[in-house]
């Protein structure tokens, strides 16, 4: 195991700077968090609570894993069970957050997974609607986001495609984190699965460490080319957010405060619109991405930032970009998010 490749939380840091959260009346489904207990620190369902009561009408949240609560009594394909089963039993006493969880199931056992998706389908009380694996690779050492750094070209194997067919079949999502350098990957996958939709985690991750610079036009260009080509697949959705993480090279955790949702905004920009302008807001969804991100911005800032990027579009296309891409992907409720509506963004 590496050393934890995140920032580390630091509450009195992101204590040193405070906004007003704007449009508190937006609804908004949190598509993309973790929970788990590690000596880097402390992210379970107290501490989600109080993110998401931070002032942003925060309805509901997806949980995406990240190898909390394994059993270690059971055959290693079935451990991740126990995730689900952690889950659930820490985040009892507030159904909706989360109202969905993306497990994990090794596709890499290919039509076999099946095995590990009847319990984990029946462990999740009717909340698990997808998986996720450990996908994001790159050879250069500097070019790490998972303390378990997964081996080259698992998209690409005969066995992960069969895997994601049994997905498509049980009608589940799969979710996946693949670098900027991937993408033609990702691309061949949801080509061949065009009935399983494939939800493109932390925008594609175009990278801004090691052999990258960040907001490097040559990579700005390569990332774009490859959205717009997974945007022209039906089956693809992908999630905006992510713009914490080590490797895509932002460095706002060296600065003596957090930054405000004022620059956020603005160094987000260009990939928000392309992802935007690409996808639509249709198949698009926010992310936090917390605690990952935490080390590097608060809560109530990250969501500022969004509806800043947001705040040029109409109602509707900010409803989809905030709740409805993702409860319609993920197969929530839609009622969660209607009640009280009729108010619009200041």
């Amino acid at each position: 195991m590496q050393a934890n490749p995140h920032y580390v939380v630091r509450d009195d840091w992101l204590a040193k700077a405070r906004e007003e959260i704007i449009a508190p009346e937006q609804p908004i489904l949190d598509a993309h968090h973790h929970l788990w207990v590690r000596p880097q620190g402390r992210y379970a369902a107290a501490e989600l609570q109080k993110d998401v009561s931070c002032g942003h009408d925060v309805r509901a949240s997806i949980y995406v894993q990240c190898r909390t609560g394994y059993k270690t009594d059971v055959e290693p394909a079935l451990q991740p069970v126990g995730e689900v089963e952690t889950i659930l039993a820490w985040c009892r006493n507030q159904p909706n957050y989360p109202a969905a969880i993306i497990a994990f199931a090794d596709l890499q056992l290919g039509s076999g997974v099946r095995r590990v998706l009847d319990p984990l389908i029946q462990t999740g009380d009717g909340k698990v609607r997808g998986i996720r694996n450990t996908t994001a690779y790159h050879a250069h050492p500097a070019v790490r986001s998972n303390p378990n750094p997964p081996p080259d070209g698992l998209l690409r194997s005969e066995t992960f495609l069969a895997g994601a067919k049994a997905l498509a079949a049980y009608g589940l999502n799969l979710d996946v984190w693949a670098y900027h350098t991937q993408l033609g990957e990702v691309l061949a996958l949801a080509a061949a699965v065009p009935d399983l939709t494939v939800v493109i985690d932390h925008c594609g991750g175009p990278l801004g460490v090691g052999p990258y610079r960040p907001a490097d036009p040559e990579v700005f260009g390569e990332w774009c080319k490859s959205i717009v080509q997974l945007a022209e697949l039906s089956n693809t959705r992908i999630k905006i957010g992510g713009f914490g993480l080590t490797v895509l090279g932002y460095r706002y955790a060296d600065a003596p405060i957090p930054p405000q949702s004022e620059q956020l905004a603005f160094d987000w920009s260009p990939y928000f619109a392309h992802c935007l302008e690409s996808f639509g807001p249709q198949r698009t969804m926010f992310e936090s991405n917390f605690p990952v991100d935490k080390g590097q911005f608060s809560y109530g800032t990250l969501w500022n930032a969004f509806k800043r990027l947001a705040s040029d579009l109409s109602p509707e296309e900010r409803d989809d970009l905030f709740w409805r891409t993702a409860a319609r992907s993920y197969g929530l409720d839609e009622r969660i998010f209607t009640n009280d509506r009729g108010r619009t963004m200041s």
